[in-house]
């Protein structure tokens, strides 16, 4: 039906009309078929036919071809229409559609046709697509329509068919090589629009053509590459817009994943002269100018690579990667690319990409495309290296992102290939970001490929060796945690992946030699360093290594044994010395020489031989396992093997010499750590046969000293062992010649390295004293003629040192102590040099003063006659003012280290002491006291000291009994004595002080000495006459007005020792004066002056002094038969003076805490001898009444009680002055007491006796302290001290208070 232009449409397409009223058969207004009409929803009518005519007339008014066309539309968008359609007529209106396509050049009505088709595809089965295809393709491939806008709609419907979701919708095409031809000329016409669509067509035809087998395929675009290429890239290059940017991309990228990119250069290359090939630009037969392909490429891609549209630039940087990865890419096409600075341009797009995905991958896989060889493209990755450090930042906080490895690599290019790159900023932040990499991957946190590990750990050691590292003072710090991280990662999968941990091995041995860098500011984080890395190979490595050696490979086993190596070799280094260690103590050469078990080759072989030398170097120093290093070559794999060379006979053969001196040097050090490679029955057996073969050239000179010390402590070490195990089975032959050799040849052990325990087997070798004590002497000259080079070891070194020494006498099973005392005679008997004497008298007092028990033993083998010997000596040849005071020194020690029961009342002691006398005595009366008459002092004290255990009797009495020693020092004491009030001047720090303080200690002990040797010279008139009265006897003896000067007017120090002289002494008459009260009587006065000092010092400063002061007021106030009347009331008044200040200190609260600790315990002792006398002070009834009492009771704590204060409870109870409820409320108190020195009995129950030790000083200080110590431990105020006294003092007031209430 044709329309004129003043024409209405026909009725058969209005919608006006309701579906009830419609005829049951419908019939258009031109009587067409009335198959050909449907009825609509709205209850119109469309014609078929009459549709058909009117836009199929290209003089149709467009008005009416456009109502008929949205008509149309509208009634195939309702489902009874469309399927009405569809079911009788699908083909029907292809041919009027396509017709008006290309009839009409409006674009509202080509929009409108291309929809309709779109939705009759759409819903139609397939052969109505490709019908549509087909006739689409003929019109186009005829080229009927030319370039016209028709010919574009036709162009774009096609493109839209070919988008349709069907199954190759190509076949259908008849001529395929005449469409591709029709579009490829049209990409050369001027329109963005028309090569847009001619590309997107292009791109359709190529993805179905390579989906199925009948279609475009390689053949139909190869025949016009390359101008197709050409074209296309002419088509991008020239094109603003983004929507022909992203089809021409999208087919360029098509033809290089097909590979049509190298066909397109291969053509346009072999057509040019190998000259002309290499040139920029090339000149075509027309005359025109063209550039190569890869240049015109590279032109194109940069606009698509600058649009704002994010995928214009993904879908152009995924056209960029084909064109690198699809293999056709050349060198030249590559370097043109650089040229053209397209790695410029994307870097530029990676700056700009804030991080986002995808543009961060598609840039990092395209620039990892570009060799890194290229010196053009190394200089622009140099430019683009900051870029890449945010985007590393990013990418490693995602797991397993794609670009990491890639990021990884760009920057391993950079800083490999330009050391200076990295400023010190960038490496701290790239070592945090791979630091944290690493902790994520050792934590489980995310996970990480075994690529992007190797650069992690690769990037980090080229960081590490860049000269500005130096200055970033966080890597170390970040270096430790990565080590760990990543150690511990690879050591959790090296099953699965081995490469893993040699890698990490690998960052760790760089990271310790980063640590060995000198660095003036990180020196403190590079030792800290060192540490961590052997730490880890301790803590982490090693157990594991240990564990995991059979399931491990090869090259694994010799990563990490060239990883140790490695720290070794930087000796010397307290790190590597640690390691060494440690590997000794983890049985290292039995682990290694599993090693060769499992791996018998070569090379396991030579490192562990090379490791084994560089432990021993560690180990021994001095170059120590060069021998091994000599013979690693020629050593067998299996230990059985190393002892049978060992035994073979040495013929001036010298690889077997070089051999057995290297098996000899591993079993020495392998069995210092008792690491045996064997057993030690078989160890021996091959020692007894290299001994027994080799005996001539031993006995002859040769072997030398190094080698016979190794032989020594393999020999000693296997038949101590032996013997511990009951086999005594041995070569008497081997023994023999070994014997001969130590007491023939020279040899020195003083500087060897030994076993402990062949040290004890070689000091109970009787045969071989007399060389022994030749090794001992050197040993003392070495060492101790220089009182600082005298080293206690802390730890087990198998060096013979002073502890090894006093280990062996204190020990008591050898002849050590024996030899020491038989060197020193010998040496007295010869009359050595003075300073071989100093050595060896200074070794035996190093000796005590590590191990005090070792004077037991010197005691027991004789060292009283050994010194005595050494002093007869000196004093009749060298009169040594140095080695006087060497003896003195060693005398104190013994005597103060001692047990009683070892020491001996033979004559040795009473014949040394009386010639120490007589050797310092006369130059003290000559010079005054000097250093050797105090130390004299103090050895005679002790001697005194020890006679109350009843021994060294007869020397006790030499020294008491001494009149020259008697002399002297009542002469000093009284000289000083005499001084007055000006005595408080002479304190220990002056040297009449020091005199004094000795002469009084000495005096102390000699009263203790007199109770318990000759307790009936104690006499008070002894005491109490005046110095210039004859006396019945000779003895030291300070006289009572001298000794109440000292303590009025003497130094807190003389105060102290003078009070503990005159309480010893009263102790002592108190006993023995029992019934003779008339005696007593008549030393009235002078007791007086005695108590009238002892009050002035009850609340003295020092406690000390004050409780002896009130002990000996308790003595004396005891002696109740005295007249007491004559002191008169200012006595008895400053007697409740002193109990009023104690019962006010304890009942006050706030006082209480401060006098509960001190200052009552004093005052407690005179209180409960006032309460013992039969007739007590009116006025203690009034001090002391019931609020007091309480007061004193409320205040008491659990923790505050004493034995002091519970024995003035027990003399208040006993006197009648506690009440009913005071005794209670003390009974509770009491009880919890005692119940918590139950629980803390092992702590608490029984104080043991402290032993002091004097050092080797100058200072006499010491002795004097320890002199104070002793006299202070046997004072009558301390015999019961601590928790057991305390004990005792509740124990007797509940039985004291149970017999109150029974009586």
């Amino acid at each position: 039906m044709l329309f004129e232009d003043s024409q209405e449409p026909d009725v058969s397409f209005s919608l006006d009309h309701d579906l009830d009223q419609e005829p049951a058969i419908i019939q258009c207004s031109q009587g067409h078929r009335t198959t050909l009409t449907f009825r609509t929803e709205q209850g119109g009518s469309i014609c078929l036919l009459c549709l058909s005519n009117l836009i199929s007339n290209p003089r149709a008014p467009t008005l009416h071809v456009s109502y008929a066309l949205s008509q149309l539309s509208n009634a195939l968008s309702q489902p009874f229409f469309l399927n009405s359609l569809l079911s009788f007529h699908p083909h029907f209106l292809i041919s009027p559609l396509l017709h008006a396509l290309s009839s009409f050049d409006d674009d509202p009505i080509a929009q409108q046709l291309i929809d309709i088709i779109s939705t009759l595809c759409a819903s139609a089965n397939a052969s109505v697509t490709s019908d549509f295809v087909a006739q689409v393709a003929e019109k186009l491939s005829s080229g009927a329509l030319a370039w016209s806008r028709r010919q574009l709609y036709m162009l774009h419907c096609l493109g839209v068919l070919l988008n349709c979701q069907i199954d190759d919708p190509c076949m259908h095409i008849r001529d395929k090589v005449a469409l591709v031809s029709n579009l490829v000329a049209g990409l050369q016409l001027p329109s963005d629009e028309i090569r847009g669509e001619i590309l997107f067509v292009l791109y359709k035809l190529s993805i179905h053509g390579y989906a199925s087998n009948d279609c475009v395929g390689e053949d139909v675009l190869q025949a016009f590459c390359p101008s197709l290429l050409r074209l296309s890239m002419e088509a991008l290059l020239k094109t603003q817009r983004d929507d022909v940017r992203l089809n021409g991309v999208a087919f360029l990228t098509l033809l290089a994943q097909i590979g049509l990119f190298g066909n397109g250069h291969g053509n346009e290359i072999s057509s040019m002269s190998s000259d002309e090939a290499d040139n920029f630009l090339q000149t075509t037969e027309d005359g025109l100018d063209k550039q190569p392909l890869s240049v015109l490429f590279a032109e194109a891609i940069k606009g698509p690579l600058l649009s704002s549209d994010s995928q214009v630039q993904n879908s152009t940087l995924d056209l960029i990667f084909h064109y690198l990865s699809c293999g056709d890419a050349s060198s030249k096409q590559i370097q043109i690319l650089v040229e053209e600075n397209i790695v410029d341009y994307v870097f530029e797009i990676l700056r700009l990409s804030e991080c986002k995905d995808p543009v961060v991958y598609s840039c990092l896989k395209v620039l990892n495309l570009f060799p890194s060889t290229e010196q053009a493209f190394r200089q622009r990755l140099i430019i683009g290296f900051p870029t890449l450090i945010p985007v590393m930042r990013y990418v490693a906080e995602v797991p397993f992102h794609p670009a990491q490895t890639h990021t990884l690599k760009l920057i391993q290019d950079c800083v490999s290939d330009c050391p200076g790159i990295a400023s010190t900023s960038n490496i701290e932040e790239l070592a945090l970001i791979l630091s944290k990499m690493l902790e994520r991957h050792g934590d489980g946190e995310i996970g990480m490929i075994p690529e992007t590990f190797l650069l992690v750990c690769s990037i980090f050691v080229v960081l590490l060796k860049f000269p500005s590292s130096q200055a970033a003072l966080n890597l170390a710090a970040l270096l430790q945690e990565s080590l760990k991280h990543a150690v511990l990662a690879c050591l959790a999968i090296s099953e699965k992946d081995p490469g893993q941990l040699l890698h990490s091995l690998y960052l760790l041995k760089e990271a310790y030699l980063y640590s060995h860098k000198e660095f003036s500011s990180n020196k403190s984080s590079n030792l800290h360093l060192r540490t961590c890395t052997v730490d880890i190979c301790t803590s982490h490595i090693l157990p594991w290594f240990s564990m995991a050696i059979n399931q491990i490979d090869e090259e694994t086993v010799l990563g990490i044994l060239e990883t140790f190596h490695f720290i070794l070799l930087q000796n010397p280094d307290i790190q590597a010395t640690e390691l060494a260690r440690f590997l000794l103590s983890s049985s290292w050469f039995s682990l290694s020489f599993g090693c060769l078990g499992l791996f018998p080759t070569e090379r396991m072989k030579w490192r562990v031989y090379l490791m084994l030398s560089s432990l021993v170097d560690v180990l021994l120093g001095n170059q120590a396992g060069q021998p091994i290093r000599d013979a690693a070559l020629f050593l067998p794999s299996d230990p059985i093997d190393l002892l049978f060379l060992l035994g073979q006979k040495n013929s001036h053969n010298l690889d077997l010499s070089s051999c057995q001196a290297a098996v000899l040097l591993i079993l020495h050090v392998s069995c210092l750590r008792d690491d045996w490679l064997a057993d030690e029955r078989s160890v021996l057996a091959s020692l007894e046969q290299y001994i027994l073969v080799n005996s001539g050239v031993f006995l002859s000179g040769g072997i030398d000293s190094l080698k016979m010390m190794q032989v020594l402590n393999l020999y000693g070490l296997c038949r101590c062992l032996a013997k511990v195990n009951n086999q005594v089975s041995h070569s008497l032959e081997a023994e023999r010649i070994l014997f001969r050799i130590l007491t023939e040849s020279e040899w020195d052990l003083p500087s060897a390295t030994i076993h402990p325990v062949a040290v004890i087997w070689l000091f109970q070798q009787e045969k071989i004293r007399k060389p022994l004590s030749c090794q001992l002497l050197k040993f003392c000259v070495r060492k101790c003629s220089d009182e600082n080079q005298i080293i206690i070891h802390e730890d087990n070194s198998h060096i013979i040192d002073v502890r090894v020494i006093s280990e062996l006498v204190a020990t008591g099973n050898n002849y050590a102590a024996e030899l020491l005392m038989c060197l020193l005679v010998q040496l007295a008997e010869e009359g050595a040099q003075n300073h071989d004497i100093i050595a060896v008298v200074n070794l035996i007092s190093t000796v005590i003063n590590i191990f005090p028990a070792a004077s037991d033993q010197l005691c027991l083998h004789g060292i009283g006659n050994a010194v005595l010997m050494v002093v007869d000596y000196n004093s009749s040849h060298s009169s040594s003012s140095e080695l006087l005071v060497t003896i003195l020194l060693l005398l104190f020690n013994v005597l103060s280290t001692v047990h009683p029961e070892t020491l001996s009342n033979g004559e040795s002691w009473l014949a040394l002491s009386t010639k120490l006398i007589d050797c310092v005595i006369p130059s003290v009366r000559k010079n005054g006291w000097n250093r050797e008459g105090l130390l004299l002092v103090g050895i005679l004290s002790l001697i005194l000291h020890h006679s109350s255990k009843k021994v060294l009797i007869e020397a006790s009495k030499s020294i008491i009994f001494n009149a020259s020693l008697i002399s002297t020092v009542n002469s000093t004491v009284q000289a000083i004595s005499s001084k007055g009030p000006a005595l408080i001047e002479y304190d220990e720090g002056t040297s009449s002080g020091e005199n004094l303080i000795f002469l009084l200690l000495l005096y102390y002990f000699s009263l203790r000495c007199l109770r318990a040797v000759l307790p009936e010279v104690l006499d008070c008139h002894t005491f109490l006459k005046s110095p210039n009265m004859i006396q019945p006897f000779s003895a030291i003896n300070i006289h009572c007005q001298d000794l109440c000067r000292l303590i009025h007017f003497g130094s807190p120090m003389v105060k102290l020792v003078a009070s503990s002289c005159l309480l010893d002494f009263l102790s002592g008459i108190s006993y023995q004066k029992k019934g003779k009260h008339e005696e007593l009587q008549y030393c009235m006065g002078y007791l007086m002056s005695i108590m009238t000092v002892l009050e002035g010092l009850v609340f003295y400063d020092d406690v000390r002094v004050g409780m002896n002061c009130c002990l000996c007021l308790s003595i004396i106030l005891g002696w109740e038969q005295l007249d007491m009347q004559e002191s008169g009331a200012a006595r008895s008044n400053w007697y409740r003076l002193i109990v009023e200040e104690m019962a006010m200190s304890m009942a006050v609260p706030c006082l209480a805490s401060k006098s509960f600790i001190n200052h009552h315990k004093p005052a407690v002792h005179v209180t409960v001898a006032l309460l013992k006398l039969q007739k007590i002070p009116e006025w203690m009834r009034t001090v002391l009444d019931d609020l007091s009492i309480s007061g004193i009771i409320d205040n008491l704590k659990v923790m505050d009680v004493s034995p002091e204060m519970v024995l003035l409870f027990r003399a208040l109870l006993k006197s009648g002055f506690l009440k009913a409820d005071h005794i209670a409320s003390l009974n509770h108190v009491l009880q919890a007491c005692r119940k918590r020195m139950y629980k803390n009995s092992k702590e608490h129950i029984m104080d043991k006796d402290v032993q002091k030790i004097v050092s080797l000083s100058d200072d006499l200080g010491e002795v004097c302290e320890y002199l104070i110590y002793l006299m202070m431990s046997q004072s009558s105020s301390d015999t019961n001290s601590g928790n057991k006294r305390l004990f005792e003092e509740i124990e007797m007031f509940f039985s004291t208070s149970t017999v109150e209430d029974n009586s």
